[in-house]
């Protein structure tokens, strides 16, 4: 390899490529190395056990693996009879549907590739996919979705028909290319009829390294990119994650993230394909939590955003509750922060610290957990951005065993794992089995595992630049081993900078730090090539919102809450203590935040500031922002801005607005003893 490799690591005592070459299945996970052909193995071994449910009209509405398995084949014939070739790419558009998930089956039996797509991506970002892909054809969900695809029909010469899921809305629309899935079915079913087994001839001819779906990247730096994934890399890398977890078909998940993204393929159809458990599919993203509630998953994903906002929620409900309820609430809460996490991780607990905390469970934690929908949780991850250590120890502190996890679309999510007696809120834990991780001389994460992607559609040169000749991947991210061999990340490669005064800046960390406050929604940290660092804030409306409230503060939209001087000290106070913790890290000292402004709008997918996953567009904030970078720098105490906002409903508009720049306080450097 081109980089000397300076430390290497695996998970002791597991061989490194555990299930590369067929392997054994682990217990109560079954044989395939197909999806359709691990669909069969749970007809034949569980066909009347539930599957899959999905939330109609305020009633769930169940389907047993049989009834998956007959509602794929007469998709799959039916995508037969309009042409559907082995190779042929079919897009996939809409919200977590059992119909849709049912799609993706349908098109690898027939030998196809599956494309998600982001429901809320626009017009345009949706071309480009569907194009890039070379996508014949598409199934979507509603009438919002066929009307973007309308939309763009002229730049999309390839894509030959369109199925929708939900009709309603469509009963006038007469383009002969459109169709509902009923009416794929019934062609289906007359397939059948004259063609008995042809779908299962096809599934049975399909090979573990076909190419089973493409997942977009979420293109930080320019167009996304299609990152090819075969069966091998999806089953292999589920069943190694499934059996270091114990997951089985006694297990729930709740299916609510995109479907685009490969944390929810990899969750909620890769695992649950290896091992049979049910996935649940919401009403609709309004009402998550309240079908959270009511399921009670044992199986629980969610990206540290959505733990921030629960626990945001929480304390802003103990906040209007009565002082005797918010007194047993701070008690125990102080109960669980000094003995939970030892409880949880089976170490010993003084008995007077195990007996409140029995009482805490009985008062506080239980009936919390229960009102959030964690009381059955036996596995939680979080990955995606880092996680503040006070949210993640929270939760752990309650009883739920939520842990971090590491990986990427080019890994099929599958990278670093924690295990449940070894959970550390600074690392992402050691490999998970099968994988081995290196760290280059420039500090570069690179790994090698049984989910390394087949490669980029249609850029081999992006390819190349990527993974190597023998699997190794490069993450792009920088990254350390702690002594007891876990991974920590500390940010992208190519974002970590120095200042003119030589300290080290790297803004992810700054930001997570920063995001760690529920008051501040997003931050940007500027400071590579300048003599401080500066940031942006985006408030949370809904925390910030509250705290005004309750103070008697009158706002009338963001804009107004986000520049009153009541709200400037209280993400003054936020930044201050960020730059005490980066003032006890020589290293990092250097990089406290010296001024401040709060922007005048929330930064959106939809302006092309963030990307579907919410991650930050830094060549577009600053092309877009210059004039607010250069006033943060150049002494001004306000600046005015004037800026163009998309609306939900296409429409565009301008917002004005004078922005206040203020300073925070700097520490000195705090360098520890020894």
């Amino acid at each position: 390899m081109a980089e000397a490799a300076t430390q290497e690591h695996a998970q002791p005592g597991t061989p490194q490529h555990a299930l590369a070459g067929g392997g054994e299945i682990p217990p109560g996970q079954v044989a395939g190395d197909t999806f359709p052909k691990l669909l069969a193995e749970h007809v034949r071994l569980r066909g009347d056990r539930t599957a899959i449910r999905e939330k109609a009209f305020g009633i769930w509405q169940s389907w047993t693996w049989r009834q998956v398995q007959a509602e794929v084949t007469e998709m799959a014939a039916g995508l037969a009879v309009f042409g559907l070739q082995r190779g042929d790419k079919l897009a996939i558009v809409g919200d977590n549907r059992p119909q849709l998930y049912w799609t993706f089956a349908a098109v690898q039996s027939l030998g196809g590739i599956a494309v998600p797509v982001y429901q809320d991506a626009i017009a345009s970002e949706m071309a480009f996919v569907l194009d890039h892909a070379d996508a014949r054809f598409a199934v979507v969900e509603n009438q919002e979705q066929v009307d973007k695809l309308l939309a763009i029909m002229d730049r999309l010469p390839k894509l030959e028909r369109i199925f929708y899921s939900d009709p309603r809305g469509l009963r006038h629309y007469e383009q002969p290319f459109l169709l509902s899935l009923e009416r794929l079915k019934e062609e289906g079913r007359a397939f059948l009829a004259n063609h008995p087994g042809h779908v299962e001839t096809e599934a049975a001819a399909g090979r573990g390294s076909d190419i089973a779906v493409f997942c977009y990247t979420s293109g930080t730096t320019g167009n996304p990119k299609g990152v090819m994934l075969s069966h091998d890399n999806l089953i292999r890398s589920a069943r190694l994650s499934a059996a270091f977890d114990g997951l089985s078909d006694k297990d729930e998940i709740l299916a609510y993230l995109p479907m685009a993204w490969v944390g929810d393929h990899y969750f909620s159809y890769g695992q649950a394909f290896v091992t049979g458990f049910v996935v649940n599919c919401p009403e609709s993203s309004d009402t998550v939590m309240t079908d959270l509630k009511e399921l009670g998953p044992t199986y629980f994903f969610a990206p540290p955003r959505i733990f921030e906002t629960i626990l945001t929620q929480v304390m802003i409900r103990m906040e209007d509750a009565g002082w005797i309820k918010r007194r047993l609430f701070n008690y125990f809460l102080n109960v669980a922060r000094r003995a939970g996490l030892a409880i949880l991780e089976g170490r010993p607990v003084p008995p007077a610290d195990r007996l409140l905390y029995w009482l805490g469970e009985l008062l506080i934690y239980g009936p919390l957990k229960n009102t959030l929908g964690f009381s059955r949780i036996r596995v939680a991850y979080t990955a995606g951005e880092a996680i503040g250590p006070d949210i993640f120890d929270f939760f752990r502190s309650l009883g739920v065993n939520l842990k971090q996890l590491y990986g990427q679309t080019e890994s099929t999510v599958y990278i670093c794992l924690q295990t449940n007696d070894d959970v550390k809120a600074d690392t992402v834990g050691p490999p998970a089995p099968g994988v081995e991780i290196r760290i280059t001389e420039a500090g570069e994460v690179i790994y090698r595992s049984p989910g390394v992607f087949v490669g980029y559609y249609k850029n081999d040169e992006a390819t190349r630049s990527t993974k190597t000749e023998d699997g190794w991947v490069h993450t792009g991210d920088a990254g350390i081993f702690t002594k007891d061999g876990h991974l920590k990340i500390i940010d992208r490669a190519k974002d970590v900078g120095r200042l003119n005064g030589g300290s080290l800046f790297a803004p992810k960390y700054i930001e997570n730090k920063l995001k760690f406050f529920p008051y501040i929604s997003e931050a940007v940290a500027f400071g590579h090539g300048r003599d401080f660092v500066a940031c942006f804030i985006n408030i949370d409306l809904n925390a910030v919102g509250n705290w005004a409230e309750r103070r008697n503060l009158a706002y009338a939209s963001y804009t107004d809450l986000a520049g009153k001087p009541e709200v400037y000290e209280l993400i003054r106070g936020n930044i201050e203590q960020v730059n005490a913790d980066l003032a006890a890290d020589p290293a990092l000292a250097g990089s406290q935040v010296r001024r401040f402004l709060i922007l005048h709008k929330e930064l959106d997918a939809d302006d092309g500031e963030l990307t579907r996953t919410r991650k930050v567009r830094r060549g577009t904030i600053a092309e877009r922002y210059a004039k607010l970078i250069d006033a943060l720098y150049d002494g001004s105490r306000s600046v005015e801005i004037e800026a163009r906002v998309s609306f939900e409903d296409g429409r565009t508009g301008l917002i004005r607005a004078d922005l206040r720049i203020e300073d925070a306080k700097v520490f000195e450097t705090m360098r520890k003893a020894g």
